[in-house]
């Protein structure tokens, strides 16, 4: 009789049991010895026994189908080294049994031809099956009343670190500077400016290693705001609660995040990152034929050169570096007039004043709304209480208050620590407006595009020399040295200052530039 012997591990049972490799062959060994059974192969396994999904018994069963009549047995220790998963067991002794061959523990013998010896096979398989199951179970409990808790128990998101306390709790914290990026992420996608994609591109360039999938998940990932998602489980309804973690971003912005990602938020105009070469792509018109250059790159002998082109037959081309630095000595004649800063600081703050008002107004209706959700929640509970609705109605009603209650108390805390607050940010905004070029030459690709759109709300048209639009910013002419307009401008007329602040807020002149 000819047989191969199957010896299978797995870490937890190496450490725990000592189900050594070894020893297992050691007996399996003797075992032949004294039967006088011939060993053919000895098969090393290293995997689960969950399935038969195993690299070895895959190469077992090949070789097998391969060269039947080889071997008349598959010899290991107990039935929990052949399978712990009673189902997949028996469709493996059939297929083995077809092959001519029989699998036989050596410390748990069975006669497979006596119809009585098929029940302690079953208990033999089952046996490590339900002990598989609950260590399961156990881990998944223990898991679960964990994240209760308020504990994360998986491994840390993105921006996180897994950390230990001394007295051997686990916990996560953040790391910077992947939580200042994540932080900075929550604020783009919130604000609506650019696309999903592109703030993941800029986030790498800053040191992010993170894949798109992996981002989409973590702007849904509540942990971010200090909350920990349990999914429904049995009678229990999904909910969140309170990590004791810190947070990275609040739960007003997480809640904002969400709403623009559900599509409930108006989607801004989109800014576009470019090569710092390719500045004014997408501003340039081409002065003969009209159409929008577009920018490439030509290689030389020793390096590329950048141009400004157009696509049509007309052949208008500038190198960049000569356009971009006539746009930057362009900035120039945009000197502020005497006076004007102050009118432009009056306005903004009129309008801001204006903005703080409609602020207070709408969290005075949200409060009224949470008073209003929490009201209807006790009447609910009332008539669930004598049997007027039933429970799953009653826990349906709740899980969708909740919901809401949770988002509008998020956005009345962060609206409650505001400070009604401008002058600083005023002052800033002036400076920048007076120190133009400085803050243009200065600025990153980001902020010179955007000053650029905020003085050309139109395309502009650039002839080798000088640039000319069809229109430039209102505001911006109206405060700077462009042309005779000051004059139009009267003292003390309240509805010219109303107008002109309507114009601020469509035109995309923002109170500060980012530098």
């Amino acid at each position: 009789m000819k047989a191969d012997l199957y010896i299978r591990v797995s870490t937890d049972e190496q450490a725990e049991r000592g189900y050594s490799q070894r020893d297992q062959e050691e007996r399996l060994r003797k075992y032949c010895a004294l039967q006088n059974i011939a060993i053919r192969n000895v098969i090393f396994e290293d995997h689960s026994a969950k399935t038969f999904n195993r690299p070895q018994w895959n190469k077992f069963l090949y070789e097998l189908k391969r060269k039947k009549g080889g071997i008349d047995r598959i010899l290991f220790i107990k039935w929990d080294r052949f399978s712990r998963n009673a189902g997949d067991a028996y469709q493996m002794i059939n297929q083995l049994s077809n092959l001519g061959v029989e699998p036989h523990a050596i410390e748990q013998p069975l006669d497979l031809d006596i119809p009585e010896n098929k029940i302690m096979l079953a208990f033999y398989l089952a046996a490590p099956e339900v002990e598989n199951d609950r260590r399961a179970l156990n881990t998944f409990n223990g898991m679960r009343r964990g994240m209760k808790e308020g504990r994360w128990m998986s491994g840390a998101p993105v921006g996180y670190v897994n950390k230990i306390t001394e007295d051997g709790k686990k916990y996560i914290a953040p790391k910077e500077p992947l939580a200042a990026i994540m932080r900075w992420i929550f604020e783009q996608v919130a604000e609506g400016r650019l696309h999903v994609e592109q703030i993941l591109k800029v986030a790498k360039l800053r040191g992010l290693k993170c894949t798109k999938s992996t981002l989409w998940r973590s702007l849904r990932n509540p942990v971010y705001c200090g909350r920990i998602f349990l999914k429904e489980y049995k009678d229990e309804p999904a909910c969140d609660v309170k990590g004791n973690h810190e947070a990275i971003i609040s739960e007003a912005l997480f809640y904002d995040v969400q709403d623009f990602l559900d599509g409930k938020r108006k989607v801004r105009r989109t800014s576009v990152f470019t090569n710092e070469e390719f500045l004014l792509r997408g501003y340039l018109i081409c002065h003969e034929c009209g159409r929008v250059l577009t920018a490439s790159a030509s290689k030389g002998r020793n390096k590329k050169y950048f141009y400004y082109h157009c696509h049509s037959s007309c052949g208008v081309r500038f190198k960049t570096n000569l356009v971009n630095e006539s746009f930057a000595d362009h900035l120039l004649k945009y000197n502020a007039r005497p006076g004007m800063a102050d009118v432009y600081s009056n306005v903004l703050k009129n309008v801001y004043q204006r903005n703080w008002a409609e602020k207070s107004e709408k969290m005075n209706r949200f409060t009224e709304r949470l008073d209003d959700l929490h009201e209807r929640v006790r009447k609910a509970r009332a008539k669930f209480m004598n049997d007027e609705i039933s429970k799953s109605e009653y826990l349906e009603f709740k899980i969708e208050c909740d919901e809401e209650i949770k988002k509008l108390e998020s956005k009345v805390l962060a609206g409650s620590n505001q400070e009604n607050k401008i002058d600083d940010l005023l002052q800033q905004s002036v400076d920048n407006l007076i120190n133009l070029r400085i803050l243009y030459e200065n600025g990153n690709n980001a902020v010179q595009r955007k000053i650029v759109g905020s003085i050309f709300p139109e395309k502009v048209i650039f002839d080798g020399v000088d640039y000319r639009t069809v229109r430039e910013s209102e505001p911006l002419r109206l405060i700077y040295s462009i042309d005779g307009s000051f004059s139009k401008i009267k003292a003390g007329q309240n509805n010219q200052k109303i107008e002109m602040s309507r114009m601020v807020a469509g035109t995309g002149i923002e109170p500060v530039f980012a530098p």
